[in-house]
């Protein structure tokens, strides 16, 4: 049995967190604006607090320090489920394999490409594929196939994969095959409220969902992605037990996640729970949100599109630094929608130009950048220039390209000039000299025709 996720040690801090004092509070947010990380003990007393004053004070915390570590770019990406077929039940899921309302279907390497050249067409370049639990259907050759086929058949330059746990074997087939990054979520991190919810199937098993991403590590998959659902159980058990599990990376493989993402449980046709467990209402999850921006400075987050519009762009400036856009929740989804083979309820379906258009109007630049994995700025490597605030270098110069290529391939002329306007304050914010002269460089080159360039 695994044992890293010490649940007496995070009952005991939160035990200990409740009222925190206000010159307490004001120290810990002060420590976390020199985007160096927060204790567990620290990070417990943040979810504490509900005094209006502290919170903003939280949020403009994290806001510095997103602006500070990740600039103003906001990545894009779809997801690609490739199936909704499950021998599991878990009872917050559509995909459960009891739910008899849910048109199931597995897509074969021709429907997974025209998926993937539809989302392509949107102008999206990084992709996640995502499909059910099936061993017979999904498994690790379901996915090393379908990466093969979408990079050769189309322009989509990075595939990440949220996938159930598999063997290290697997694993080295994942990282043979090109995967950018592995994502998986433990769901919930207290063993009880796991087991409730997954009664039966393969993800019953606590132990081998958890130690999925050491086995991944093992294989030499070192960009990965966490994250808990935010519903199933107290939310302040989960922030820490999702940190506790980033820090056991860190001391077993000198790297934490690449990402965390921020999933809110939303019902889904066919779904086995009556009602939400542990409602989380939008003034806590701000606060969720703003707190792993503190904790974990140099970790990307990642919002779906299961928040409402206005939240989502809201939730920008307190950590977000990727979103979905433009996505479908259903195999086969971007070429003929099924409304009854949905995970979940989508609660933003803006299109990507519409999402272009909003994260432009709020100051940010939209990025399509994938040049880290590909220079290998990866696991240990991202982490050495990110720490040292380096990192942002690379970021806002490759935001800029991959949006001027966006412009000129998919913007209509209006956007196009709203678009420029943005990329022009953005070089303005380069403060190497050298880079700004070689990103106008490449801005040129692409303007002649090149593609896929980046540093």
């Amino acid at each position: 049995m695994s044992n890293f996720i010490d649940e007496g040690k995070i009952f005991s801090i939160l035990d200990a967190s409740v009222n925190p004092e206000k010159m307490q509070v004001r120290e810990i947010i002060s420590k976390a604006r020199e985007c160096k990380g927060l204790t567990l003990e620290e990070t417990g007393k943040l979810l504490f607090v509900e005094d209006k004053e502290l919170l903003e004070e939280i949020y403009d915390a994290a806001k510095y320090i997103k602006n500070k570590v990740y600039g103003k770019r906001v990545v894009l990406f779809a997801p690609l489920y490739t199936g909704n077929e499950c021998v599991n039940n878990c009872l917050y899921c559509g995909f459960r394999k009891d739910n008899k309302e849910l048109h199931r279907k597995t897509l074969g390497l021709e429907d997974i490409v025209n998926e993937a050249k539809a989302i392509e067409k949107q102008g999206h370049k990084r992709l996640l594929l995502i499909c059910g639990e099936h061993p017979k259907k999904t498994d690790v050759k379901h996915f090393t196939r379908a990466m093969e086929a979408i990079y050769k058949s189309t322009d989509i330059r990075r595939i990440n994969i949220e996938a159930a746990p598999m063997t290290v074997e697997d694993y080295r087939e994942l990282k043979e095959a090109g995967i950018g990054t592995y994502v998986i979520f433990q769901e919930t991190y207290n063993r009880e409220t796991y087991r409730k919810m997954h009664p039966v199937g393969l993800k019953a098993d606590y132990d081998w969902r958890i130690t999925a991403i050491d086995r991944a590590f093992e294989a030499g998959i070192d960009d990965v992605g966490v994250g808990a659902l935010l519903g199933l159980y107290d939310y302040r058990f989960e922030v820490l037990g999702l940190l506790m599990h980033c820090m056991h990376f860190e001391e077993r493989f000198g790297v934490g996640p690449h990402t965390i993402s921020v999933p809110r449980l939303r019902p889904a046709l066919g779904w086995g729970l009556g009602e939400i467990p542990h409602v989380v209402n939008d003034e806590q999850f701000r606060k969720i949100v703003a707190i792993y921006r503190l904790s974990v400075p140099y970790t990307g987050m990642i919002l779906s599109t299961r928040e409402r519009a206005e939240f989502r762009d809201e939730l920008l400036s307190l950590g977000i630094s990727q979103i979905s856009a433009g996505s479908k929740t259903n195999p086969g989804g971007y070429a003929e929608d099924d409304d009854k083979a949905d995970q979940f309820e989508i609660s933003d379906n803006r299109s990507l130009p519409n999402m272009l258009e909003t994260i432009c109007d709020k100051g940010y630049i939209p990025s399509f950048c994938t040049a880290c994995y590909r220079r290998c700025r990866t696991g240990e490597h991202f982490m050495e220039y990110a720490k040292q605030g380096e990192i942002h270098e690379f970021c806002q110069p490759n935001a800029i390209l991959t949006f001027k290529e966006n412009l000129i391939d998919f913007g209509n002329p209006v956007f196009r000039e709203k678009g420029e306007s943005i990329i022009a304050n953005a070089l303005d914010e380069i403060d190497n000299e050298q880079m700004r002269i070689e990103t106008l460089k490449k801005l040129k080159e692409i303007e002649e025709g090149k593609r896929d360039l980046y540093f």
